[in-house]
């Protein structure tokens, strides 16, 4: 077969990934339908999952930015450059959580500046296809972090979780893993993940889940399911802004 048309083939494969936790614009499902009732969002937002579950700081330049990416009249230029704005403040939070060591440099003056750099043994793994729109901003951060791959895709007849592939880093037990996956409905997607980083021996508590827009649903499941995770998100809302990967990668 010419490359060019084992290529077309790929995108078409790839195209037509219907990930677990996306529910496409045309589509309903009763798992993103909302637990909760509009008037109740106040009490969702205070809702304590736990201490290894962190939400941004709500600014107003953070609610801004959740605004712009929900609206449903929002340029695809001005999306993507909004939702890379958003991944990049998720990002910079989780390389918060990553350990460092105390270390000492010399100015330009000659000065003794006492700092931090990170600890090597970090890697980062995206759950194609919306994992892939974080990626950009994490190497903005760490240009040379490994970064691995997990695809996902809904059984047609069960409707459940099912690996399709995974490459990973062979040494990723040993590591610290963020996992990215921008948008949760029912957490389905990303608990079959954490399960295979279990499976290739990552200990939970290595593990960090960046995430843009969460469910109380997929929140609670995930928290409740794998106490030990870190989940960094932005916003817990009981409606996710699932067209986030197909206006992000045009194929809305």
């Amino acid at each position: 077969m010419p490359e060019h048309h084992e290529e077309d083939r790929q995108k078409t494969v790839c195209l037509q990934t219907m990930e677990p936790d996306v529910i496409h614009s045309n589509k309903t499902s009763e798992d993103c339908k909302p637990l909760f009732k509009e008037n109740e969002l106040n009490e969702i937002e205070e809702y304590n999952f736990g201490p290894n579950f962190i939400k941004l700081r709500p600014t107003d330049g953070v609610r801004e930015l959740q605004t712009v990416i929900r609206d449903k009249n929002t340029p695809r230029t001005d999306f993507i450059f909004y939702a890379d704005r958003l991944i990049r403040l998720i990002v910079e939070e989780g390389l918060n959580k990553l350990p460092y060591r105390k270390c000492s440099v010399t100015t330009p003056t000659g000065q003794i500046y006492n700092g931090l750099r990170y600890e090597k043994g970090n890697c980062g793994v995206s759950i194609v296809r919306s994992g892939e729109a974080m990626e950009q901003g994490l190497r903005d951060c760490c240009r040379s972090l490994r970064i691995g791959k997990i695809l996902i895709q809904s059984d047609e007849d069960t409707h459940d979780a099912k690996v399709v592939y995974a490459n990973l880093p062979k040494d990723i037990n040993q590591r610290k893993v963020l996992l990215m996956y921008p948008i949760m409905c029912t957490g389905n997607t990303v608990a079959k993940a954490v399960k295979i980083l279990q499976q290739n021996n990552v200990n939970e508590s290595n593990i960090i889940l960046l995430n843009l827009f969460c469910t109380p649903q997929a929140a609670n499941q995930l928290v409740t399911e794998f106490p030990g995770m870190t989940i960094l998100t932005s916003e817990v809302h009981p409606v996710a802004p699932s067209h986030f990967g197909q206006k992000y990668f045009g194929t809305d």
